[in-house]
């Protein structure tokens, strides 16, 4: 039987080339986006190619929603071999400036629900004995950055989580963890988050004002960089995604582009997989 691939966040970006790159290496792929409405560019490439992948609805933020989603998997292949924790929202605002609903919205999307998307599948990876769960968090899950801390710390929660559950999951029961670390992406997921910031206004006023234009005359300045200095595509996060599931011993967290690893060096330097760092903590504490 082939290998399965649970991914969430699939109508665009990432989620959606990672469906493609998966399938395309003979995976099952299920698919799933929390608004099946946004499911035709992933539909009309299902059809170009007759890749085998399943669109679900799964919605992050909904308990109910995670769980139908896994048990279509289960009834349908009796297990899950892999788990992309990809769903995210980004978000740029100054704590002061942002509503509890804000705030409470970015940490359910961005952490409680990869929390409850891993709760739901841990069970049956636990009793098969197998499985990698691998969640796209960002490099501002390892570095808090401007206008960015409420985005940052629900980053910096999953990776806390992760680091967490490799500590004393990963060796008795075959279970995997890793967090995969973009930088900078081309996708609806930036063009999203930006438009949360300026379209509100309220960051262009006030004394916070100097200091955030400050902060978008250098994402202009990084813009103007070239590609590969900076900004990556959403398949070339999706092609190391795809490689760390095939990676018999996959890293604990990886970055995916060399901004990416500059911009964390004083984070990772003496550990850049994180492998060290967990088999430490096992050796302190178990």
């Amino acid at each position: 039987m082939k290998r399965n691939v649970l991914i969430t966040g699939t109508s665009s970006g990432v989620g959606l080339e990672a469906s493609l790159l998966f399938a395309a290496q003979g995976y099952k792929v299920y698919a799933t986006m929390r608004n099946l409405k946004k499911a035709d560019s992933l539909k009309n490439k299902i059809a170009e190619s007759d890749l085998d992948i399943e669109i679900l609805e799964l919605d992050v933020t909904k308990i109910d929603s995670i769980k139908m989603a896994v048990e279509r998997v289960i009834k349908n292949d009796g297990k899950i071999d892999v788990l992309v924790n990809n769903a995210g929202a980004g978000f740029a605002k100054t704590t002061e400036q942002s509503s509890e609903e804000e705030i409470r919205w970015v940490t359910d999307v961005n952490y409680h629900g990869v929390v409850f998307c891993t709760k739901e599948v841990l069970p049956y990876m636990r009793k098969q004995k197998s499985g990698q769960i691998i969640c796209v968090t960002s490099v501002g899950g390892l570095v808090g950055q401007p206008f960015n801390e409420l985005y940052c710390g629900s980053k910096f929660a999953v990776e806390g989580f992760m680091e967490g559950l490799a500590s004393y999951v990963s060796d008795p029961f075959n279970i995997n963890f890793t967090c995969v670390e973009p930088g900078g992406i081309s996708t609806e997921f930036m063009t999203s988050a930006v438009g949360k910031t300026v379209v509100d206004g309220q960051m262009a006023s006030g004394e916070y004002a100097p200091i955030f234009q400050q902060y978008m005359d250098k994402s202009a300045e990084r813009s103007g960089k070239s590609t590969e200095m900076v900004f990556q595509t959403g398949t070339e996060v999706a092609e190391v995604i795809l490689g760390v599931a095939e990676n018999e011993n996959p890293p604990m967290r990886i970055r995916t582009s060399k901004w990416a690893e500059e911009l964390c060096e004083l984070k990772t330097k003496a550990d850049p997989d994180g492998t060290k760092l967990v088999n430490h903590v096992k050796n302190k504490f178990l």
